[in-house]
């Protein structure tokens, strides 16, 4: 059975962008963690780019509003058990420069696995940060490429303009782990782009996509003039095309369409 994308999504920056620093807090014995969950006008290959993916920046300002409306918490590797530090509670200070979202976290040594992080920051363990968020603006822009020893080829740029923040998190890797991470973060840009002919495009290269992207359209209701529409067709539960399917399926296993 299809399960359509929460909506939810993160993205994760490696140690040598993120600039993750354990420093003494001024006047204390104790220590606080800076760096960036986030670095504005980078590119960044999400999936397959040339085939089934897309390339991401995150503008600057995209975190403007939240910043002023939200009550953000820092964790570690996304996970809510290990709580470092919350804005409400004055122990996580948040903000945008013209780098990227900053942040500044106090690390409390009485909770054990803050201790076990300062550990794992201090020895190299942890090698990144990440942020999970909502997007509530992005556009989708398309360009074109040169390719060594093939034809140009047309990739799609999403530009986030606008997001919720939810948590920033201490990352153990860096990048996804993953091909099936990369697959459901594309799944869950391609759910909130709502574009049924740019997921039949990575269908072809991806056919799981087509089960776990969830577009509430009707059939062939594509937002591009290149997929004809077909009112007729008998379609799966997700609403895509039953024919559809069957030559996305046919064209990742190399059986005739």
């Amino acid at each position: 059975m299809p399960t359509p994308m929460t909506g939810a999504e993160t993205r994760r920056l490696p140690l040598a962008d993120a600039g993750v620093k354990v420093r003494a807090e001024d006047g204390t014995e104790g220590a606080r963690f800076s760096g960036y969950a986030s670095v504005f006008n980078s590119r960044t290959a999400i999936g397959n780019p040339l085939r089934w993916g897309f390339y991401e920046e995150i503008a600057p300002g995209a975190f403007t509003k939240t910043l002023s409306e939200g009550d953000a918490r820092m964790l570690i590797d996304h996970d809510s058990y290990y709580v470092v530090s919350r804005s409400s509670a004055g122990t996580l200070s948040l903000s945008e420069d013209a780098r990227g979202l900053a942040v500044d976290s106090a690390l409390d040594p009485e909770l054990s696995y803050v201790r076990d992080l300062t550990a794992n920051l201090r020895n190299g363990n942890v090698s990144g940060m990440s942020f999970g968020f909502f997007v509530i603006k992005d556009e989708w822009n398309t360009e074109t490429i040169e390719v060594d020893g093939a034809d140009p080829v047309e990739v799609d740029v999403r530009v986030i303009r606008e997001v919720r923040l939810i948590e920033v998190s201490a990352v153990t890797f860096p990048a996804y782990p993953d091909t099936e991470a990369e697959v459901k973060a594309v799944a869950r840009a391609l759910d909130h782009r709502g574009d049924l002919a740019a997921l039949e495009a990575r269908a072809h290269f991806r056919p799981e996509l087509l089960d776990l992207v969830h577009i509430d359209r009707e059939p062939g209701g594509s937002t591009r003039e290149t997929v004809p529409a077909e009112p007729d067709v008998s379609t799966q539960p997700t609403g895509i095309p039953l024919d559809v399917r069957m030559k996305a399926l046919a064209a990742r296993y190399g059986l005739p369409a």
